[in-house]
């Protein structure tokens, strides 16, 4: 029945529109945690393209770009954007992708537009092409089937091996963390300590001096 789920939640698409601001740096990101070695695929729709691209006009030439970068800030892949398109890349390192759009001109006196966009994501067995691979590969309906569920099935683990991997990172924080107030306590007692006997020490002294004791 797990299983089942999770496939279930493996196999939920991402599908968002929004607005893309000219000028403004570094646009519209989107962060999507991919696990390691994760195919992920981007189709596009650029509605306002056609207004995108005759905003050359009077000498302000403008178009969409998208950037996707790793957890480790690297870029993975740039584009253009056209009307309609997509693009695809490969997760070497597990971890949060961050997916950007922006313009690249800026705005005339603060006349900023905004052009609309559409983005739908596919991540893992969901981003491929059956059909496509079915016509390369001349493979028949249930060998295409088998070819899905295994593809399923290495989503599923290489998912589970990245949970994994971010619950022993979190639980090596937690650890860490409940070290150091463990030591802080310690040190905040040890302080109190000595702050106790001297004191002591310096009342007695002082005392002795006034010839009270």
């Amino acid at each position: 029945m797990r299983f089942l789920i999770l496939l279930a939640i493996l196999a939920h698409v991402r599908a968002i529109y929004f607005t893309i601001e000219e000028g403004k740096q570094p646009g519209r990101c989107f962060i999507e945690e991919v696990p390691e070695e994760t195919n992920v695929v981007g189709n596009y729709k650029s509605p306002d393209h056609a207004l995108v691209t005759a905003a050359g006009q009077g000498g302000r030439s403008s178009s969409i770009v998208y950037r996707v970068k790793d957890p480790t800030g690297a870029l993975v892949l740039e584009g253009t954007a056209q009307e309609e398109g997509r693009f695809k890349f490969t997760s070497r390192v597990g971890g949060e992708h961050t997916i950007c759009l922006s313009t690249t001109s800026a705005s005339w006196f603060g006349n900023r537009r905004e052009f609309k966009f559409h983005l739908h994501l596919d991540v893992g067995e969901e981003a491929e092409d059956y059909e496509a691979i079915a016509r390369l590969e001349h493979l028949s309906a249930i060998e295409v089937e088998i070819r899905r569920l295994n593809d399923k099935i290495r989503t599923v683990r290489q998912e589970q091996t990245y949970q994994k991997m971010r619950e022993e990172a979190f639980r090596d924080t937690s650890e860490s963390t409940n070290s150091r107030v463990m030591w802080w306590s310690i040190i905040q007692t040890v302080i109190l300590v000595l702050s106790g006997f001297f004191q002591m020490y310096h009342l007695k002294h002082f005392f002795r001096a006034k010839k009270l004791v």
